[in-house]
């Protein structure tokens, strides 16, 4: 059946199509730059490193096109008037590739020209420190040391690191141009290129932020991009870190020579190894040996920025730079546990073409979705917690808080969950980069900085409108970020009242006395009701991630089973029920479960890594015209299917194991009637009806009158959409030409069919940006 929403997407698809045929660019809020370029006489322009709208840095990787037995001694190229020919020579694929750099911040007019035709494009050019499309950037912001500038703009770095042929020496050892050592072992990639085992770690900084790129290298010769050392195989890896949180400050990239994250079983996360490094193989360094290149930003570690917008960002800029100065891309894999899975899944959602696969383990599929588990844990722990708030007659124990909480016998998951992620939503909490000074208080200074992920992506959200403007909100002169969460008709402990585990008593009295939260995440009585417009912006930015636009990309999902660490097991099924409901099939994902506690198997990275690349390197051979989201499902290997593992390296079966070995279990919302999508945030609703399923005790007509005081507008119908659930629209900016801000942001001009050439092989480009 096709539903209004899917007619929406459907026809959305359609127009961008058309227009990127048509080089018609959309409403956007940049300038220039996408489908306004020009040709005559067989001549071409295409940009390589990025959306032509989307350049930072002042350089960009450009091809220029040429008919056949054109004598290139004659064409000219010319940078806003000024001859840039000898920045020029002759590609592999007959094209003349050339790094152009000296762009000004803004409109850049690019021309190429032979006697018999000319071609021209505009390039919008960015600042190195950002922002390109995340709108403004948040401030105070603290720059590390060695900082040129207040953007946090530095010369980049170069260390070495090699593997020994010693066996006694594990993992990366220094290395030394200077003084190179006897022992460096030999690697020979996956394109049988056999060369040192050297790495190369550039560490630089961009967006305010650091990035690193890691590669084979081989010192003492040259590395363009025009003429790449053959070991590279123009594959990327992008390592990701942990958590969910917000700094004010530049921070450190994660790891792109160590990634292991069967190693991260600390409900906090983090690369140091809890086993022995010969236990666990590494991914990152298992590509690097392949011939990959490994990058990361530190603005796609979640636990130091949780917002989509700016962690696509800083992945844009980075890919853009790494095309610029380590040679064009097949295809890209994202990697990462818990925040990491998040990133990937959002931004692959969000910004589809930034990845063609990811392999989230211990997952995530958004931030705000999982906001209203976290919510309810915190209200449910505040009741449970406090027996002078329970009714004469009422008692919990533990047994009967976690039914309906969603767990069996016990409330871990709840208690760890809210010690480590519910703080990023309190205002006062402390975060790096802000000062006790700067820091926010409600009495002494409202308008200070407030340390929440929700306050940190306002952009993206939008301000509260004035009329439910706080005291503190007036004092400060403006509206905080609206909360896109909502508790308004949820009848907590449904499924524990119908199948008898608690009684009516019970039943009513948490759902009395539950409450919500006010502006400042304090406990109210009321319940919380979401604020528009950022429950719909939430959906829409794709901070709630619906899962619309990941067809697009391969997924392989590493899970174990979770004992009470909140990275509960059936996020996965989550993710996969979105892409049924939004696609009617789940078949560019798969899930390989194990025993291992959270991750699944001790191998499941590094062995989701070598069948994601042989599943897009068949997808690169698929020429066809057919959507790439077909492309990725048809061309799938056939030993490639949901798989379960021992823990211990060795696969047991090509179907998921047992729920001996990986249960799932439900959440505050599921136990009151929500699907396991679990992304209503807030509830459409349906008046109450005593004729419903309440359990084999019925309740007393005095009950049913406390049951109509305490739902007058009625119960959620889960049956229904949430209230302004919507799919995600790809590529959208939060800032116009000026830098201002775009509340809830705006689609960017359609990408021109010559515009970010060097992503992927030509089988990928049909993403939807």
């Amino acid at each position: 059946m096709l539903t209004a929403r899917h007619l929406k997407a459907v026809v959305g698809a359609t127009l961008a199509a058309l227009l990127v045929a048509c080089g018609v660019s959309s409403p956007t809020g940049g300038s220039g730059g996408s489908g306004n370029g020009s040709s005559s006489g067989g001549i071409g322009i295409r940009v390589m490193s990025n959306r032509a709208d989307l350049i930072s840095g002042g350089d960009a990787l450009l091809d220029v096109v040429l008919p056949a037995g054109v004598d290139t001694s004659t064409v000219t190229m010319s940078l806003n008037g000024n001859d840039v020919s000898s920045l020029f020579a002759p590609s592999s694929d007959g094209t003349l590739r050339g790094l152009v750099t000296g762009l000004n911040v803004g409109d850049n007019s690019f021309k190429a020209q032979y006697p018999g035709g000319k071609a021209q494009t505009t390039l919008v050019d960015h600042p190195n420190g950002g922002p390109i499309l995340a709108g403004p950037q948040l401030q105070p912001w603290t720059c590390q040391d060695g900082a040129v500038d207040a953007q946090c703009n530095q010369p980049a770095s170069y260390s070495f690191v090699y593997l020994s042929s010693d066996p006694l020496k594990i993992g990366f050892q220094p290395y030394d141009p200077e003084n190179p050592p006897s022992d460096v072992a030999n690697t020979t990639t996956d394109q049988g290129v056999t060369v040192p085992f050297i790495v190369r770690v550039e560490t630089g900084y961009q967006d305010r932020d650091q990035y690193q790129i890691a590669a084979l290298y081989q010192p003492g010769q040259d590395w363009t991009a025009i003429s790449p050392q053959a070991q590279f195989n123009h594959k990327l890896l992008i390592t990701h870190g942990v958590s969910c949180g917000v700094s004010y400050m530049t921070g450190t990239a994660p790891s792109v020579l160590s990634y292991a994250p069967a190693n991260i079983i600390s409900i906090t996360g983090g690369n140091s190894p809890n086993l022995p490094s010969q236990a666990v193989p590494d991914s990152a360094q298992y590509a690097l040996g392949a011939g990959f290149a490994v990058m990361s930003t530190a603005l796609d570690y979640s636990g130091h920025n949780c917002n989509v917008a700016l962690q696509a960002e800083s992945l844009i800029m980075a890919k853009e730079h790494l095309i610029e100065h380590y040679g064009t891309l097949r295809y890209t894999i994202g990697t990462g546990c818990s925040g990491g899975s998040l990133a990937q899944q959002w931004i692959a959602n969000a910004y589809p073409g930034i990845y063609q696969g990811i392999l989230p383990t211990c997952s995530f599929p958004d931030a705000w979705s999982t906001a209203t588990q976290f919510a309810d844990y915190h209200l449910l722990l505040a009741y449970f917690g406090d027996n002078s708030k329970w009714a004469d007659g009422v008692s919990w124990p533990m047994s009967k808080q976690a039914k309906v909480m969603g767990r069996e016998l016990l409330t871990l998951n709840a208690t760890v969950s809210e010690s480590a992620q519910f703080h990023v939503a309190v205002p006062t909490d402390p975060c790096s980069g802000v000062s006790d000074a700067q820091r926010y208080d409600p009495v002494n200074n409202p308008g200070g900085t407030r340390c929440t992920i929700t306050d940190a992506a306002i952009n993206l959200f939008g301000p509260r409108p004035p009329e439910l403007w706080s005291d503190m909100e007036k004092a400060a002169g403006h509206g905080f970020a609206g909360f896109p969460v909502d508790n308004v008709g949820v009848q907590y402990g449904l499924s524990a009242l119908q199948d008898g585990s608690i009684t009516p008593l019970q039943f009513l009295d948490v759902n009395e006395k539950i409450g919500g939260l006010d502006v400042d995440t304090n406990l109210t009585s009321t319940r919380l009701a979401a604020v528009e417009p950022a429950l719909g912006n939430a959906y829409r930015s794709g901070m709630i991630n619906e899962g619309n636009n990941m067809d697009q990309v391969a997924i392989i999902d590493c899970r174990g089973p979770d004992p009470g660490l909140f990275h509960d097991a059936y996020r996965a099924f989550a993710m996969r029920g979105r892409l049924d409901r939004e696609h009617g099939s789940h078949a560019n994902q798969l899930i390989w479960e194990g025993a291992l506690i959270i991750a699944g198997d001790l191998a499941c990275n590094q062995n989701s890594l070598i069948a994601m690349d042989a599943w897009l390197s068949a997808v690169e051979k698929d020429l066809s015209d057919v959507p790439l989201a077909q492309k990725i499902v048809a061309d799938k290997p056939g030993d490639l299917t949901d798989e379960c593992w021992d823990g211990a390296g060795q696969k047991l079966s090509n179907q998921l194991c047992s729920s001996l070995v990986v249960p799932i279990f439900g959440t505050p919302r599921t136990v009151a009637g929500d699907a396991i999508t679990t992304d209503t945030n807030k509830c459409q609703l349906r008046p109450l009806n005593r004729n419903d399923d309440y359990g084999p005790t019925a309740f007393t007509d005095d009950q049913w009158a406390q049951m109509e005081a305490l739902f007058p507008n009625g119960v959620c119908d889960f049956s229904k959409p949430g209230v302004s659930q919507q799919g995600t629209i790809p590529w959208l900016t939060y800032q116009n030409s000026s830098g201002n801000v775009i509340y809830g942001g705006t689609p960017l001009a359609a990408a021109a069919s010559n515009d970010g050439i060097g992503w992927t092989s030509p089988a990928f480009r049909g993403f939807s940006w």
